[in-house]
């Protein structure tokens, strides 16, 4: 007897895993997924532009709302960009892209010799325009350049990178360097608060609280400085230039700003008018070729991890180009440049979910978060002392990932030689940046600041020079 069919029947709908990059998962499963990794690297897309302003001096409210409102809505394109691809640019990778925090330690000092202000910012996005556009084409030349990268240089320059802002971290740790309670055992108080909140969330929580524990911690310590405003004094004396003076302490919250923020608003065009100067330009150029070559490591680690191989050339080539011009779209908009985040690679590898529906619910979030004023208001007035308990732990992470590249493929005679010249010497030199005062100021101005640069050059060089062992 033939079996009859019910009309009335839905039918099943064929969903895919998330641990499969293409295909489709429920909806509900793909916004959690989403907005895991969005809780994974919100302050982090945010924090770069906070640390850059402080240095450059920029405290006008409102254009730093404005410009942290654009940072959000850049991060969910440029990483839609990665997951689609518009003709060679993208990877089809499961990538979420962001501000990056590799050129802090440039652009420090890229503001130091413009003297800060808005000067200054101008100088650093004009550079990274033709910066961006430079990794771009850069992308599309990777194949035969990719063996001149190996683990052991990618490692070098991402634990230099990680070096150079642990000093940064603890900076912010302590209040900021220039306020006038820099230290105080109120800021010591909330950094180390949010250290241990995310220390007990990752390590003695699981599922979703483990995997955001640092934008937990930071709301945490968010709501104790909040109380602390209420029950200790606010403000605080010292003495300038033999004057008392009266300041408000570097852990209030002013929450007024937030209150004056608009609901909804549309991202401005070039909120910061661009200054092109060789002084930036020559650094960040160098910059980007750094940055490339942590975006291969971050493609890489994420394919090896999530997908059990190997990324192809064209995922980086396109992966690559994505992080460039992706980088010259933000300086339209006033923020920085945007590359891959290594926080969301460890998260990738711990959960091996890399459905790309679930990263579009992500992105389309970052979009929508960065067309309201108020929530980058709210990241606006962050204590810098709770800002900072977050930042030492990420920048050290960074640390740690530099080791784990290096370590990837084991260490030899020729493999220390490398890491321990483009740290020692490399890194070494450009973070101690006065013993190069005495040669031509160019010098100081490229090699010095960071030493984020000179280790990636002596890193590649000697990685050409030096032979291969051989292995019995």
């Amino acid at each position: 007897m033939a079996e009859t069919k019910n009309v009335n029947q839905k039918p099943k709908k064929n969903y895919s895993s998330p641990n499969e990059f293409y295909g489709r998962i429920p909806i509900l499963e793909a916004i959690v997924l989403g907005l895991q990794h969005v809780m994974a690297m919100f302050i982090g897309n945010l924090t770069p532009l906070i640390i850059i302003f402080g240095v450059c001096g920029i405290t006008e409210a409102g254009l730093r709302v404005s410009i942290l409102q654009n940072a959000m809505v850049i991060a969910g394109i440029v990483t839609l960009v990665q997951l689609y691809s518009i003709g060679p640019v993208g990877g089809k990778v499961p990538i979420v892209m962001g501000t990056s925090s590799g050129f802090i330690g440039i652009f420090k000092s890229i503001a130091d010799i413009m003297g800060g202000g808005i000067l200054a910012y101008g100088a650093i996005l004009g550079a990274s325009l033709i910066g961006g556009i430079f990794e771009g084409f850069f992308g599309f030349c990777l194949k035969p350049l990719r063996r001149f990268l190996p683990p052991v240089v990618t490692g070098a320059v991402v634990m230099s990178i990680g070096l150079s802002l642990i000093s940064v971290g603890i900076g912010y740790f302590g209040g900021g360097t220039s306020s006038y309670d820099y230290g105080s055992i109120e800021n010591w108080f909330l950094g180390i608060l949010v250290i241990i909140c995310i220390v007990l969330l990752k390590h003695f929580c699981k599922g979703i609280l483990s995997v955001s524990s640092i934008l937990i911690a930071i709301v945490i310590g968010y709501i104790v400085a909040g109380i602390m405003g209420v029950i200790l004094p606010t403000t605080g004396t010292a003495i300038v230039d033999g004057q008392t003076v009266e300041y408000t302490k570097s852990w209030v919250i002013n929450w007024q700003s937030v209150l004056e923020a608009d609901w909804f608003a549309i991202p401005k065009f070039m909120p910061v008018k661009m200054v092109f100067s060789w002084k930036a330009i020559i650094p960040t150029l160098i910059m980007f070729v750094v940055t490339a070559v942590e975006t291969i490591g971050d493609i890489s680690g994420c394919m090896e991890g999530g997908l059990d191989r190997e990324a192809t050339d064209e995922e980086l080539a396109g992966g690559v180009s994505c992080d460039g011009f992706g980088s010259s779209l933000a300086t339209i908009f006033g923020v920085l440049p945007n590359t891959s985040f290594s926080q969301n690679i460890g998260l990738v590898t711990m959960t091996k979910v890399v459905n790309r529906y679930a990263f579009t619910m992500g992105a389309l979030f970052l979009v929508l978060a960065g067309l309201c004023p108020k929530i980058a208001a709210l990241v606006n007035i962050m204590p810098q002392s709770v800002l900072g308990g977050a930042a030492v732990m990420m920048f050290a992470s960074i640390v740690v990932s530099g080791m784990t590249l290096v370590s990837k493929n084991g260490l030899n005679t020729r493999t220390t030689t490398i890491f321990s010249l483009a740290l020692g010497l490399g890194y070494g030199v450009g973070s101690t940046s006065a013993v190069l005062n005495q040669l031509p100021e160019f010098v100081s101005t490229i090699f010095g600041g960071s030493g984020i640069v000179p280790a990636a050059i002596i890193a590649i060089l000697l990685n050409i020079i030096l032979p291969e062992e051989k292995t019995e």
